[in-house]
């Protein structure tokens, strides 16, 4: 079967890039990867592959060949003994994780979304929340790789790559095929509730290192948040799933639907915002129920928005969001949107931003139809100033030359780089200004 090819437009979800590629091409295979790759050099043009197009960044964009991997979706094999799963790259986790449940398996931590493809989420660094655990690119352990020159690399610990494989931004090849390292599928226990700011932050050490997961949500302009816990329950417990009312009062009502409703009036009277956050946040009421992992870490999001992210080491969160504070107090814009704060582990990953460290992230969103310019940038000097490392799918403005000094691993990426692809056939502007 030949690749096919579709109209030439592609925009993300954020709605803030759009490119218009040569061609869009859907290989079903790795074999036909390698030859779009090989064309695609021939005639002198770039090539970027694309998953979910969640990524706030322009990291997949391309005026070349783009490649759409949704038709290499499938499962290749599952060792219920190891527990390693060999995926095609374009699968995406919403397709991946019934898959692996119905085999008694699951991922050790996920993200609160499920679109992208596993390719896209490992290297963008997709994370979730846990401070013993790590983001999904931890959970590699082996990746095949096609080069701009066409070859097929297969890629394990034992690899002299490896490090550089696992976050690879799409700067190194295509990937197509992603061995994952998973555990026995688990249910979750699952704790939400309201919590003011000032008792989080003077537990917060306490709340992260007592639940397996632990993240909250502060809502700007005032010191309301919302926690959640999860945690793994013991052998013989049932699966207590939230009830179909309560989800749709919580989950579609207020946190879509009424969400939608709110933010449209408020990027015309911004001045309300302090209020309908007090507001929003005296509604999520607390709530328990249990329910296998993925279910839990999961949450609709049909509300769409901009968003930029950042680690930073742990001990900096309390003076992030109080200079995050400072702000919002100093009247420079009122912001709608909640502002998440999650935790990871140390890794071993080149370009993780759980590099060597253990983190706390913060995370800003804007919704799309406000500029999110002053607001970011203001937090991007906040993050900065406490050693931030953006997340590569989410917005910012930083280059090499601070990457250069934030990966201690980053000129070895970027001389792996050089050998797989001396042409450059993988970049972009977005790439050109993150690598050099």
């Amino acid at each position: 079967m030949t690749a096919r090819t579709t109209s030439p437009t592609w925009q993300n979800w954020g709605r803030n890039v759009t490119t218009h590629p040569v061609r869009i091409a859907h290989p079903g295979s790795t074999a036909e990867v390698v030859r779009v790759v090989r064309e695609a050099v021939a005639a002198g043009l770039p090539v970027k592959a694309v998953g979910a197009s969640h990524s706030f960044t322009a990291i997949a964009a391309t005026d070349g060949v783009l490649l759409r991997l949704d038709r290499m979706n499938a499962i290749l094999g599952a060792d219920a003994a190891t527990g390693r799963v060999r995926v095609q790259a374009g699968i995406s986790l919403h397709e991946l994780n019934p898959q692996l449940h119905a085999r008694g398996l699951a991922l050790p931590n996920l993200g609160d979304v499920d679109p992208q493809s596993v390719a896209g989420a490992v290297s963008t660094g997709t994370h979730g929340t846990g401070g013993r655990l790590f983001g999904i690119s931890a959970a590699i352990v082996a990746v095949q790789l096609v080069t701009a020159a066409g070859d097929v690399q297969e890629i394990d610990d034992q690899h002299e790559w490896f490090g550089a494989s696992r976050v690879t931004l799409g700067a190194l090849g295509i990937v197509t095929e992603v061995t994952l390292q998973c555990v026995p599928a688990f249910l979750l226990h699952a704790r939400e509730e309201p919590m003011p700011l000032p008792e989080v932050l003077g537990q917060v050490d306490e709340l992260v290192a007592d639940n397996d997961h632990f993240e909250f949500y502060w809502f700007p302009h005032t010191e309301k948040t919302s926690v959640k816990r999860n945690n793994r329950v013991p052998d013989g417990t049932g699966r207590r799933p939230v009830g179909r009312l309560r989800h749709w009062l919580d989950d579609e009502l207020l946190s879509n639907t009424a969400f939608e409703g709110i933010n449209r009036v408020v990027a015309r009277r911004r001045a309300l915002v302090p209020r309908v956050n007090a507001l929003a946040a005296s509604a999520l009421s607390a709530r328990e129920y249990v329910d296998d992992s993925y279910n839990v870490f999961i949450s609709s999001r049909r509300v769409r928005f901009r968003e930029s992210e950042f680690a930073m080491p742990r001990e900096a969160l309390p003076h992030v969001l109080g200079e995050l504070a400072a702000w919002f107090g100093a009247g420079h814009e009122n912001i709608s949107f909640p502002i998440e704060v999650r935790f990871t582990a140390a890794d071993d990953v080149w370009l993780s931003t759980g590099h060597e460290r253990d983190n706390c992230y913060v995370a800003v969103h804007q919704y799309w139809r406000s500029d999110p310019t002053a607001y970011f940038a203001a937090a991007q000097d906040i993050f900065t100033a406490h050693e931030g490392r953006p997340h590569w799918g989410k917005m910012h403005t930083l280059d090499a030359s601070y990457f250069a000094k934030t990966y201690s691993h980053f000129d070895d990426f970027v001389d792996i780089r050089d050998q797989l692809d001396p042409g450059r056939t993988f970049s972009n502007a977005y790439l050109d200004r993150v690598l050099g």
